[in-house]
């Protein structure tokens, strides 16, 4: 175990009596007119960000805040025991919003990528990078209008078939050639080589979209991968939303918070 795993676990130790938590998933999205979509962005602005600024730690209900400009907090979600949610210090509603393309904007999805260790963590097991993926719902397929990124392990079936389908999968965005499981919607993917997210996919999406579209109507999803000749690199995906279809942008349904197929190390 590495040093930033340790850390990490002792520092979910330290936590773990203090943070409530909160559920931000998709699969709640139904029910989102009948909820505070703001509660989130309350819970992280007006609790933990006040915390972390008077030097309190943890800085209940949050995990971790890295305070600055393009500061975020650590939330853990009680949605899945394995799922962390990252959220900007910022008031940013979401995916569609115009701050996420300044030329200034933080690489959020980068800085949530680094913070799979608390997942880690929590399954006491480093893992490869394709068994975790980040994902940030559309405004539809979404229970909160605070931008919050779900840092979580993915479905075996949907790691399976984006391997499967690596060959065809370009470092332009194109519509994948066949729906992913578990429902079956389809995804716009894009290949970005490197252990690290240099790009910022909200900017790389928002670039490549046609006229007429909008970040309003999609998702996004990012996911370690492997190239065929065992190269590191990340598999972007994007949903559009498509009523007709059932399909409302709520990409999380591409993890599995129950992390089936993560590693994990057995006592003797």
């Amino acid at each position: 175990m590495n040093n930033r795993m340790h850390a990490a676990r002792a520092w979910l130790s330290l936590c773990a009596c203090a943070v409530l938590g909160w559920t931000a998933s998709g699969a709640h999205a139904a029910d989102a007119h009948a909820k505070d979509r703001d509660a989130l962005w309350k819970q992280v602005h007006d609790m933990c960000a006040v915390k972390a600024g008077q030097g309190v730690y943890p800085p209940a209900p949050c995990i971790d805040v890295q305070p600055g400009q393009n500061g975020y907090a650590i939330f853990k979600d009680r949605d899945g025991r394995y799922q962390y949610l990252l959220l900007p210090l910022a008031r940013i509603t979401g995916i569609e919003s115009p701050l996420l393309l300044t030329p200034d904007a933080a690489n959020y999805l980068a800085r949530a990528w680094s913070a799979r260790l608390y997942v880690e963590a929590a399954l006491d097991a480093e893992q490869s990078r394709d068994v975790i993926g980040l994902v940030v719902n559309s405004p539809m397929g979404r229970s909160q209008d605070q931008l919050h990124i779900h840092i979580d392990c993915l479905r075996a079936d949907v790691r399976d078939t984006i391997k499967r389908l690596l060959p065809a999968i370009t470092e332009h965005w194109n519509w994948l050639p066949e729906a992913l499981p578990p429902n079956q919607h389809r995804y716009l993917a894009r290949w970005v080589s490197g252990a690290d997210l240099k790009i910022n996919p909200f900017k790389d999406l928002a670039h490549a979209l046609p006229p007429g579209d909008s970040m309003a109507m999609h998702s996004l999803v990012v996911i370690g991968a492997y190239s065929p000749s065992g190269k590191p690199g990340f598999v972007l995906l994007s949903g559009r939303v498509d009523v007709a279809n059932l399909d409302r942008g709520n990409a999380d349904d591409l993890q599995d918070m129950g992390c089936a197929i993560a590693r994990r190390v057995t006592s003797l």
